[in-house]
């Protein structure tokens, strides 16, 4: 009988342990998110305050997850995807290059950022565009915004040289079209002019499928 007495308790402790370890991995995972969403939270706020001392609009949008530049920043000539000669609309983009690069670089951010988007978005007036519409143009005018950033900044690191902890590149471009509306009703210019945008959205590193492995019930006897 204290023979098995002894086995009980042996294995309450070691379920004890287990239990324990498996709280400790949760709450340090919740924590490095914790640190990523603050990372994250951190570059936008900058970005926004930086910009704004030198009256440039951008804002902050989808849950803080987004720098969105309107169309009162930048302003594309219809069917075009070049960003346009005006100087100030110039300066504009190379400024809002700089001060992004300068608020993801600073201090160990880098390590909880996975990806960084540069968004095009039309309104959904049918347009040709070499035969590729509204997709091809938002494509095209997130790439020139890229374009820009990588050409005519003199950074360091580069942009094309920024990466993740994987080591993959920071940035990617991508255009939706007007697949993805600020005001789903279009009957105002004002509200198709909301929806002409470009969006840098930031997505922070997730856990590891390793880690998720860790912490699941029942994970030390598979």
């Amino acid at each position: 009988m204290s023979g098995l007495l002894v086995i009980f308790i042996l294995a309450a402790v070691a379920l004890i342990i287990e239990l324990t370890q498996k709280t400790i991995d949760v709450d340090e995972g919740i924590e490095e998110l914790k640190k990523a969403e603050q990372a994250r939270e951190d570059i936008l706020n900058e970005v926004r305050q930086e910009l704004s001392e030198q009256d440039i609009e951008v804002l902050i949008a989808d849950n803080d997850t987004v720098i969105r530049i309107p169309e009162s920043t930048l302003s594309f000539e219809s069917g075009e995807e070049r960003i346009p000669a005006d100087q100030r609309v110039q300066n504009s983009v190379r400024q809002i290059g700089l001060v992004l690069h300068q608020a993801i670089t600073r201090d160990d951010r880098l390590q909880y950022l996975d990806t960084v988007f540069i968004e095009g978005h039309t309104d959904s007036d049918a347009i040709f565009y070499r035969g590729k519409g509204n997709w091809g143009l938002s494509t095209d005018r997130a790439i020139s915004i890229w374009n820009t950033w990588l050409v005519g900044l003199e950074v360091l690191p580069a942009y094309s040289e920024l990466e993740n902890i994987y080591g993959q590149r920071l940035f990617s471009v991508s255009g939706y079209a007007a697949s993805r509306r600020v005001q789903e009703l279009e009957e105002t210019p004002r509200q198709k002019a909301e929806n002409r945008r470009i969006d840098i959205r930031f997505t922070v590193k997730p856990p590891s499928i390793a880690d998720l492995e860790r912490i699941k019930p029942n994970s030390s006897k598979e």
